[in-house]
């Protein structure tokens, strides 16, 4: 299952055997140069050493996963740290099963799975609010700046999914990702033994182009920013969740960020950023990302909307949340456009420091126990700007998750039969994910009170509320 590489060298095999210019070359445009591209360095090798994740042996077979995995599928295996041992025993209710329904099963068929699904196919839990789920793509292009990852390129080209709560259910149900995306994820990150097309298989909860419910400047907009290389599909489960409960949800693929990203005509453009040479990659993809998400909310937001339900939005509620390096994209976004009223960094280093001067907004750390814990030296970044958030702020770890554990890919890497290294099931990981996100958005955008942001909740033991000042998480 992907986990974040964003230092190839690292993984199993080099940029130049799954990425070249010429896969992620616009048609007409020339390359640079041939053959497999440098090895990153400077920040973007500081990416790496904290990024690059466990991924243990393919899981034992269990009565929870076996049964519902491809004996084919069991066996697959990726790059493995030398210092990676076997996980911990998964969680998810008090007596270890996942939870869901009673038995602790997700809601569905006897056995777990939602009814139709095809034995054997990764599914999203279904969001737990009220309203169906609709989903459509934007193609966007903004030509006031060029794209910072291949020269040449003179206007930057994003890809957009939009999450929302519809009218009525109906239609088809939207698809993960293409087979060709699928395909190029599971390569980038080395995995082997899973078919290729496995990802684009995944049973999702939002239809396809159904029709926008709500009132006129009525539902609030969230911004979600994925991790390096990992496409905008990896935070369905969570984008799913928020248009069950009246969000508008907005998902970017940051392009040449990602290892696919497809456009309406055709075109995949692959991760040209995974090949370049700088000193300063995470400063400079913040800033790329925050320029990206200003030019998204122009193109939602106002009389002009590219979408057609643009009218529906509320331009004084929008917030933003983000995993890894889009998470760390969260806080530049914010001080750079006032739109965005409140953020969530989910487990990603701040490359761009925030000022002296603060940032006084409301803002939420979300993170791994361990690497994100306060005085951790694996990343300092979180002590070092917790003082110049002068707002309303949290700052919560999760014990037992994995830096996957806040998207898509704990969970579905279960599915197929694959163990990240965390010691919470994936469908908890996806409950604590859904969870606190919502009550975060549900607080800042909507002034409704949450106790669970108020102190640890015996319902959620796994999470931790951090004291930087003391470097205690209890």
């Amino acid at each position: 299952m992907p986990y974040e590489d964003p230092f190839p060298a690292l993984g199993a095999g080099s940029p130049g055997e799954h990425m070249t210019r010429a896969d992620h070359r616009p048609s007409g445009t020339k390359p640079e140069r041939s053959g497999a591209g440098p090895v990153p360095r400077g920040a973007l090798a500081v990416v790496a050493a904290l990024l690059v994740l466990v991924v243990t042996v393919p899981r034992a077979s269990t009565s929870a996963s076996a049964s519902t995995v491809p004996a084919s599928v069991t066996t697959a295996t990726a790059a493995v740290p030398a210092s990676a041992g076997p996980s911990a025993a998964r969680s998810g209710t008090p007596d270890g099963t996942p939870s869901g329904t009673p038995d602790g099963t997700p809601s569905g068929t006897p056995d777990g799975t939602p009814s139709g699904t095809p034995i054997g196919a990764p599914y999203l839990p279904r969001p737990t609010g009220p309203h169906p789920v609709g989903t459509t793509s934007l193609h966007l292009r903004d030509l006031s700046r060029p794209d910072p990852w291949v020269p040449g390129v003179k206007a930057r080209e994003l890809m957009v999914s939009l999450w929302y709560p519809a009218k009525s259910p109906g239609g088809r149900r939207a698809p993960y990702m293409t087979p060709k995306e699928s395909e190029l994820v599971l390569k980038g990150t080395g995995m082997t033994g899973v078919p290729a097309d496995a990802l684009s298989r995944t049973r999702t909860n939002a239809f396809r182009d159904a029709s926008p419910a709500g009132r006129r400047r009525g539902l609030p907009l969230v911004v979600l920013s994925p991790g390096f290389t990992w496409p905008r599909s990896s935070l369905t489960a969570l984008a799913e969740e928020l248009a069950s409960r009246g969000y508008v949800v907005a998902g970017i693929d940051h392009t040449y960020e990602t290892f696919a990203t497809t456009f309406p005509d055709g075109r995949v453009a692959t991760c040209a950023a995974c090949e370049l040479e700088t000193d300063d990659f995470g400063g400079k993809a913040v800033k790329s990302r925050a320029a990206d998400t200003s030019f998204v909310l122009a193109e939602l937001v106002g009389p002009r909307s590219k979408w057609r339900g643009g009218a529906l939005i509320d331009p004084s509620r929008i917030a933003m949340a983000g995993q890894s390096l889009g998470g760390a994209s969260v806080a530049e976004t914010m001080l750079k456009d006032s739109r965005v009223r409140a953020g969530i960094n989910m487990d990603g280093q701040m490359f761009a420091p925030i000022p002296v001067s603060g940032l006084a907004r409301p803002f939420m750390f979300l993170g791994v126990r361990g690497p994100h814990s306060p005085g951790s030296d694996e990343d300092p970044t979180w002590d070092r700007d917790w003082r110049h958030l002068t707002g309303w702020k949290r700052w919560l770890v999760v014990t037992g998750a994995v830096h996957a554990s806040f998207t898509d890919y704990d969970l579905l890497a279960g599915q197929i039969g694959v163990d990240l290294g965390g010691a919470l099931s994936g469908p908890r990981t996806v409950e604590i994910t859904r969870g606190y996100v919502r009550a975060f958005f549900d607080l800042h955008l909507r002034e409704k009170p949450q106790a669970l942001l108020r102190k640890p909740s015996p319902r959620h033991p796994e999470v931790m509320f951090c004291s930087p000042e003391t470097k205690t998480c209890g």
